[in-house]
């Protein structure tokens, strides 16, 4: 009976997110950053690729499909675990790369990582799995995931529990503050932090020249964004001042931590699955509607949903982004121009702010089995060491542009000069360590955080078409909002 409810609780986890997950923002390759602020020639650009579509709604998980290339030879001897991922080609290729040095590093474990078509594709084939009781021993899930991950209670094994059981001696310390806290428990971790990332403003240095503003001063705040992108079009420098990416995700969930302000009670859900939204403040209206009188007065562009307006920026149409910080290496991939990077923008007469911003990627889950062996846990356990190891984790942030999960890897990547031969590669680590997080900065933990994402979109669209105002618009997302909350609380407390 207990494995049965474990098993309808996956499913229904997993469908649930499956339904509504965004598509992932384009991978960044192992390019160098272009220089930032100072203006350098840009590279030649590539054909922007298509947007990817959302994928469809699942009710029921397929069997896990075989992968295509041939499984390599396990060494005679050793103990192997598997470790089923989502990051398509280059990032998935770096990832390999580093699992076959673990595997290099020692002759006792071998990590075996298959590349599972994607992170939706990764999680009905981990369903399809786990109801067969052959669950993978590792799966990477995107970090929105995280709250219904947990209330899948004995389909999985905390990062904390695991370091018990095998004598591992994890010091949650050592990894940035606002990366451990999203995927922790108080002071204990769920997951295993992979690969991460933080929402930053790019903006054009050759349209701000053309207008006459300094590109060695970008804007700070709301007022000089918003100052900045009507000066960007008025001039003719570019069509539209400003537009943004994950919207959702930037100017609310990052608007709500930067300003200390809760998205939600219990510490944004972290403290109980009882938490109901709070993102309809005085100051979250204040925002929408900002950005409402932006678009009347053309200086702000609403570019669509999840990241359907990032080719605006490198086409040239729009001269500030905020975008993520994964959105590097397109940017510098396909953009005619020189361009810079700063931190996000704020509201100054707010006291306090800015606080740090929170990240956005995916971790790590260990997955139990019928069967699964202590020699196995423990073959996870030094991986997850492995990956911890400063040269490792400063080779992963170089090489995909994902943060450093750790300090000491932010120092090893400092030390090689890698940040001087790369000005601004180090703003994103910088904006995510400004402060100490608060309960209002530390991270999330709403259940279907996706669905509810989805419902805030339908709302500001709403908005910005001229349907409701800026309060009814967050009024009514908190509302629906909070009715899925409370039918995850429902379904799993």
């Amino acid at each position: 009976m207990k494995r049965t409810l474990l098993v309808l609780t996956l499913i229904a986890v997993f469908a649930t997110i499956a339904a509504c997950a965004p598509a992932p923002t384009p991978a960044p390759t192992a390019a160098p950053p272009t220089a930032a602020p100072k203006a350098t020639e840009a590279p030649k650009p590539t054909a922007a690729p298509k947007p990817t579509e959302a994928p469809k709604p699942t009710t029921a998980a397929p069997a896990p499909t075989a992968t295509t290339a041939p499984r390599p030879t396990v060494p005679p001897g050793r103990v192997k675990v598997e470790f089923w991922f989502g990051l398509g080609k280059p990032l998935g290729d770096v990832l390999e790369a580093i699992v076959m040095d673990f595997n290099k590093s020692q002759d006792k474990y071998y990590v075996d990582a298959i590349y599972k078509g994607g992170y939706v594709d990764t999680m009905n084939a981990a369903i399809a799995a786990y109801r067969a009781g052959k669950a993978p021993h590792i799966v990477q899930m995107f970090e929105v995931g995280t709250a219904t991950m947990m209330a899948a209670k004995g389909a999985i094994k905390p990062v904390y529990q695991l370091a018990q059981e095998t004598g591992w001696n994890l010091d949650p310390k050592i990894y940035i503050p606002a990366v451990r806290g999203y995927y922790s428990e108080g002071d204990k971790m769920i997951s295993m932090p992979l690969n991460s990332s933080t929402p930053i403003m790019y903006y054009n240095i050759d349209a701000f020249k053309k207008a006459g503003l300094d590109p060695t001063k970008p804007p700070k705040t709301w007022a000089e964004t918003r100052a900045a992108a009507k000066k960007l079009v008025e001039s003719g420098a570019t069509k539209c001042g400003l537009t943004f990416e994950w919207p959702t995700w930037i100017h609310l969930e990052n608007f709500s931590a930067l300003h200390n302000i809760p998205l939600a009670t219990k510490a944004n859900g972290m403290l109980g699955m009882d938490a109901e939204l709070k993102f309809n403040s005085d100051l979250h209206i204040r925002l929408l509607q900002t950005l409402m009188d932006m678009a009347k007065e053309g200086s702000f562009k609403y570019g669509g949903r999840d990241g359907a307006a990032t080719v605006l920026f490198p086409s040239g149409e729009c001269g500030i982004i905020h975008a993520s910080s994964a959105a590097r290496a397109r940017i510098q991939r396909e953009s005619k121009f020189a361009w810079g990077v700063t931190y996000l923008p704020y509201f100054d007469d707010v006291p306090g702010v800015p606080k740090n911003s929170i990240i956005g990627g995916a971790s790590l889950w260990v997955m139990n089995a019928p069967g699964r062996t202590a020699d196995e846990y423990k073959a996870i356990a030094e991986f997850f060491k492995y990956i911890s190891k400063p040269e490792v984790d400063a080779r992963w942030h170089q090489e995909t542009g994902y943060l450093p999960i750790t300090h000491a890897g932010n120092d090893k990547t400092k030390a090689d000069g890698y940040y001087q031969k790369n000005p601004g590669a180090d703003l994103p680590y910088l904006q995510l360590t400004r402060t100490e997080p608060t309960e209002n900065s530390l991270g999330l933990r709403l259940g279907n955080m996706p669905q509810i994402r989805i419902v805030v979109y339908e709302e500001w669209e709403k908005a910005f078409q001229g349907q409701q105002t800026a309060k009814q618009a967050m009024d009514n997302a908190v509302k629906r909002g909070n009715e899925i909350l409370r039918e995850f609380e429902k379904t799993y407390k």
